[in-house]
């Protein structure tokens, strides 16, 4: 039976069930009610006496039975596989609290899955068997870089899922790659910021900086301010920082020699035993890194906690003990193809234009890192040229949607005098 005949006949149950006349009212499942229902209802409003939390009802849908509803959530699981089918299992995730819970309990990571379901998933490593295929939409007039999920626009047209967008800003010293998971609104104090990119003043350069909440013990909001957020169902505002969790750097061509590119990546928040037999990499559940995920804030160099504003930016580089242990990726060597005169990589027909900007990650393994050999000749990340502002991206574990994203962003972002002639002409693929 399908999900939306058996949610209206079961609400057609609960309706006509002795001993709920009333909700007929509130037919419709909530997770807050609105402010002016407050006062019609009277199991609806909010005590501030002797309670921190508002009390909220959240309708007939909470009260299924957990069996129940777990076998429902499981069945549209199993049954939704593909974008942008998987939309109804979001649907039973904005239900209520307790779908939601039960919703996450059983909806896997990309890793284990390899599919996109709550946003978070962009910030979760990819899977490990089969890349995630993408593509990277230009928009030259707007300095805008939207990334899709699909293999083409030719093949997913309407149907491909915008996952994050970039914004371009050129400062005085320096460009920024300011990255959302919407389009909507190009701010820094956006709900939907969740990164940025920065370059240096020569392009060869670069930092990744993951967005983050800044959690202060010692601030408690008094009853009286969570009364008007209440009202005003607007949430508070957390001061933000920016940490520093990459850094990318292109090696500097100044006698411009015959030649691709090069360039590594020093990924701070994965570690190099990540990719270990049995290693696994950090993987977010939420957006809000509260304490229980990250209790102290950073510290600089002196041992002193850096004094924190509103969407402040934590510069400096990570311990010493962090960046020794810190995964370390470099572009694959590509081979010098006689007849067409160029650079070749193999890039599997996802490739389809010669450029400078088209390049294959794998990982930057020293002799006393216990990593195999065929995990070391596995291609993590490619992004290359496909047409006309189109470009491809593939990414698979240990990195995310998001830092796929930042280190593809960075090949807008380089000057002409990282590539020699010949590169420059274009690398070529087959």
């Amino acid at each position: 039976m399908p999900l939306k005949t058996f949610i209206r006949e079961f609400g057609n149950i609960s309706n006509k069930s002795p001993g709920r006349k009333d909700n007929h009212r509130r037919g419709r499942s909530h997770i807050a009610p609105e402010a002016a229902s407050s006062s019609s209802s009277s199991s609806s409003t909010l005590s501030l006496a002797g309670s921190s939390t508002p009390i909220i009802e959240q309708g007939q849908w909470a009260n299924l039975p957990p069996e129940l509803l777990l076998d429902i959530i499981q069945r549209v699981e199993t049954k939704e596989i593909c974008w942008p089918g998987r939309r109804d299992v979001v649907a039973c995730a904005s239900v209520c609290k307790s779908w939601r819970e039960i919703t996450k309990e059983i909806v896997k990571t990309p890793e284990q899955c390899g599919f996109f379901t709550f946003p978070i998933s962009l910030k979760q490593p990819g899977p490990r068997d089969a890349p995630i295929q993408c593509f990277i939409r230009r928009e030259r007039e707007t300095s805008t870089y939207r990334l899709h999920l699909g293999l083409s626009p030719a093949l997913s047209g309407d149907l491909s899922k915008q996952l994050l967008v970039a914004k371009r800003v050129r400062r005085a010293t320096c460009t920024d790659f300011m990255i959302y998971l919407k389009g909507d609104d190009f701010s820094k104090s956006s709900n939907d910021y969740i990164g940025k990119l920065r370059s240096n003043f020569l392009g060869s350069k670069f930092n990744i900086f993951e967005s983050q909440p800044q959690y202060d013990s010692t601030a408690q909001s008094s009853p009286r301010s969570r009364w008007k957020t209440y009202l005003k169902s607007v949430p508070p505002k957390v001061p933000r920082i920016s940490l520093n969790t990459a850094s990318i750097s292109y090696e500097l061509n100044v006698l411009r020699t015959k030649g691709p590119r090069r360039l590594k990546c020093i990924m701070y928040s994965i570690p190099v035993s990540s990719l270990e037999e049995g290693g696994t990499a950090r993987t977010p559940t939420a957006f809000a890194n509260f304490p229980d995920e990250d209790p102290s804030p950073p510290v600089d160099s002196k041992g002193k906690k850096p004094r924190m504003g509103f969407n402040s930016t934590v510069c400096g580089k990570p311990p010493k003990s962090v960046q020794s242990t810190a995964l370390a990726l470099k572009n694959k060597a590509p081979r010098w193809h006689e007849q067409l005169q160029c650079w070749c990589l193999n890039f599997k027909g996802r490739v389809t234009v010669a450029s400078v900007k088209n390049f294959q990650l794998v990982a930057a393994a020293e002799p006393g890192h216990n990593i195999a050999v065929a995990e070391q000749d596995k291609v993590i990340l490619q992004f290359g040229k496909i047409g006309k502002d189109i470009f491809t991206m593939d990414y698979r574990y240990p990195l995310s949607a998001f830092q796929a994203f930042a280190i593809c962003l960075s090949s807008f972002g380089t000057k002409p005098g990282h590539s020699g002639p010949l590169a420059k002409s274009g690398s070529s693929c087959w």
